[in-house]
């Protein structure tokens, strides 16, 4: 028998961590490659860990909820073949890479094993060396990232209890200390909210209980992806200089073309055809035009970025929101961006949205007309610089010129706004490129076919 283990896998550049939802194989299941062993959640999205050999679980390392660093071993798995106490290739090429990243971090402790009681957040402090815990003791669970970046710039653990938390159940992650230490001078320290009772749970662990003062009041708990919207969003507002444009688009013939081809498209294709693609598609080409919209903003640098990785923004069965990416836009037509669309969108609805997914966009499109809203301001994905809401296509009166002159008549249209980052984008090259999106919509192609 042969031992693998199984490692915490890499979710992307900007992820160091996940948390175990679910272990859906337990300690002596047996299982086939591609079996999903664990379900696990980042800051960006929930996944499935498949199995990538055949065996039996023989060990599992943490229990549900604890936090992980990529790159730990999370299970042994028992094979056939020949006996080897060494990690598996792909942990050992993953280890090797972590370690030259982080070339000045001290080795890191060996994992134990999970017992039927899970630990509590200070019995695990206390097993970690002294030289992690050289800051002061807390109740309150911190990664050992967290506590060396801690250490270096001299924060007490008093002051460290009093950071708010990004992460899972409040825990200070490495972009908030960061944050928190470029604002030291000039910001106070927020102060901890005060702990709401709790109760135990059948696993071991707690539960926030929710209470109320009379029977007119129901207090509901935020849920993970509700807490990381949230401070997504007030951290754009505190980062972004938040101004919005708008403009008014006639877009008749878009609904002309639209309402004369989808049937045909449907059963050609097996495809419905929205109005997001087509949207997307200018937005794509405008970009192109004016490129300094596609940018990011580090300190007093702007990163320039060449890929036009769109995202689109889409309602999940929570009612909660995330922006799925289609990479390279520019490059697909219409029909490649409807597939495109359609296939994350579907797999957003269902939960199927891999790390890989929500990764890397550069700019956001939003539907707000999907709520029958005719216009919205929404607030800009960071780190990108700017976001478009298309509003609800309403019938209106307007004024349509002819060569026999100006007449009345019913026609299509929608406001479509534009939130931009007024720290490295004027008016003008907001203003220039939402106007030029709305042309390209005005002029779109009837002529086409599929």
């Amino acid at each position: 028998m042969a031992k693998f283990e199984l490692i915490m896998p890499k979710m992307g550049e900007s992820i160091i961590e996940a948390t175990i939802l679910n272990w859906v194989k337990k300690e002596g299941d047996n299982v086939e490659v591609d079996d999903t062993i664990v379900e696990i959640a980042t800051d960006k999205v929930d996944s499935e860990v498949p199995s990538p050999v055949s065996g039996t679980i023989t060990k599992v390392f943490f229990n549900e909820n604890d936090t992980v660093k990529i790159g730990e071993v999370i299970a042994h798995i028992a094979t056939e073949g020949d006996e080897d106490d060494g990690a598996s290739g792909d942990a050992v090429q993953d280890n090797e890479e972590r370690q030259a990243k982080e070339p000045t971090k001290k080795d890191a402790p060996v994992s134990t094993p999970a017992t039927k009681e899970p630990a509590t957040a200070t019995e695990k402090q206390r097993a970690q060396p002294a030289a992690q815990m050289s800051i002061g003791d807390s109740d309150r669970f911190y990664s050992p990232l967290v506590k060396n970046i801690a250490q270096e710039e001299n924060i007490p653990m008093a002051e460290l209890d009093q950071i708010t938390g990004s992460g899972a159940k409040g825990r200070v992650t490495k972009k908030d200390i960061l944050a928190y230490i470029e604002n030291r001078d000039q910001a106070p320290v927020s102060k901890q909210a005060t702990p709401q009772k709790t109760a135990p749970t059948t696993t071991g662990q707690t539960q926030t209980v929710s209470t109320s003062t009379n029977g007119q009041v129901e207090i509901i708990e935020m849920d993970r992806m509700r807490k990381l919207i949230a401070d997504h969003m007030v951290r754009s507002k505190q980062t972004s200089a938040h101004v919005t444009s708008f403009v008014e688009v006639d877009v008749t013939d878009i609904v002309n073309w639209r309402n004369k081809i989808k049937k045909d498209f449907q059963q050609r294709y097996h495809q419905k055809i929205t109005y997001t693609p087509i949207f997307m598609e200018a937005v794509a080409k405008a970009i192109r035009d004016f490129p300094l919209i596609n940018i990011s903003v580090d300190e007093n640098k702007i990163i320039k970025k060449k890929n036009i990785n769109i995202g689109m923004a889409t309602a999940l069965p929570s009612g909660n929101l995330i922006v799925p990416v289609i990479k390279n836009a520019d490059q697909l037509n219409l029909l490649g961006l409807t597939q495109k669309v359609n296939e994350l969108a579907n797999r957003a609805r269902n939960n199927k949205l891999e790390p890989a997914d929500i990764q890397e966009g550069t700019f956001t499109l939003t539907n707000v007309g999907t709520f029958g809203n005719v216009m919205g301001t929404p607030i800009i994905n960071q780190p990108q610089v700017a976001i478009m809401a298309v509003g609800a296509i309403q019938k209106k009166p307007a004024v349509v010129e002819t060569e026999y002159g100006d007449l009345i008549a019913v026609r299509h249209k929608m406001f479509i706004s534009l939130s931009y980052d007024h720290r490295v984008v004027d008016g003008f090259l907001g203003g220039s490129f939402l106007r030029r999106v709305g042309d390209y919509l005005e002029h779109f192609d009837t002529e086409q076919s599929f």
